[in-house]
C-alpha cells in the first residue's frame, strides 16, 4: 500500500478544467480494477489536491487524470516541466501494514479535504511536534487521516465516520517528549490566520471520491 498526495494549479480560466476533474478521469476505473483502494480529488480556488492509495505500484497523477494537463499550470523548480507537486506526509495517526489491514470494514460516508497555512517561521516546529506525536503514539486518532505539506500550505484528508484504531506498525521513537497536554504544543501559534480570523483548517470542494467496494 502506497499513499499519495499531490497538488496542482488550474489555469486562471478554470471552468473547463474543473469540469474535467469532476469526472474523476481514470480514477474510478483504477479503483474498480483493484489498482487503487481509494482515490479523491479536491479544489480550493485554483489549487487542486489528490489523495489516493495504490495497491502495489505507485501510480502517477497523470495516470489518474490523463486529460488534466491542458488545464494546469507548470510548476517551476526543475529542468523538466511538471504539473503535479508531491506533498510531504508530515502527519498521520496510522499507516497501512498491508491491504487487509487497510481495507475499510464499513462504508465511507464522506471523503473530505481541508487546507490551512502555517506561519513560514513555524513550519519546522509544526513538523517537530507532529513527528513526535506520530511516532511516540502519544494518543490515537482517525485511522485514515493524513496531512501533507507543500511550502507552508497544509492539505488534510479525512474520512467519516472516523475510525480510531491502535496502529499495528511499531513507532519509530522510544522517547516520550510529546506534551502530556497537547495544548502545550501551542498549535494556535503555528497557524496563519485566514482573512476572516479563523485559525486551523477549512474544508474545500470535493471534485470526485471513489472507494473500493466491500464484499
Amino acid at each position: 500500500m502506497i499513499r499519495v498526495m499531490a497538488r496542482a494549479q488550474l489555469h486562471a480560466e478554470a471552468e473547463a478544467g474543473t469540469a474535467y476533474l469532476r469526472t474523476g478521469g481514470e480514477a474510478g476505473r483504477l479503483v474498480q480494477e483493484g489498482r487503487l483502494m481509494t482515490a479523491a480529488g479536491f479544489r480550493w480556488n485554483r489549487n487542486v489536491f489528490l489523495y489516493y492509495e495504490c495497491m502495489q505500484d505507485e501510480l502517477t497523477p497523470e495516470e489518474l487524470l490523463p486529460g488534466a494537463a491542458d488545464f494546469l499550470d507548470d510548476w517551476p523548480g526543475q529542468e523538466q516541466p511538471r504539473k503535479w507537486i508531491p506533498l510531504i506526509d508530515v502527519f498521520h495517526f496510522n499507516a497501512p501494514k498491508d491491504a487487509d489491514h487497510w481495507r475499510r470494514k464499513a462504508p465511507v460516508e464522506r471523503q473530505v479535504g481541508r487546507v490551512a497555512h502555517l506561519k513560514p517561521e513555524m513550519v519546522a516546529s509544526y513538523v517537530y511536534y507532529h513527528y513526535q506525536l506520530q511516532e511516540e503514539r502519544a494518543f490515537h486518532g482517525p485511522k485514515y487521516e493524513i496531512i501533507g505539506l507543500h511550502e507552508n500550505l497544509l492539505f488534510g484528508y479525512q474520512e467519516f465516520p472516523a475510525i480510531v484504531e491502535e496502529p499495528v506498525l511499531p513507532g519509530k521513537l522510544a522517547t516520550s517528549s510529546t506534551p502530556e497536554d497537547w495544548k502545550e504544543s501551542r498549535m494556535d501559534l503555528h497557524f496563519q490566520p485566514w482573512p476572516d480570523g479563523h485559525l486551523y483548517f477549512k474544508p474545500v470542494e470535493t471534485l470526485f471520491a471513489y472507494q473500493e467496494q466491500g464484499e
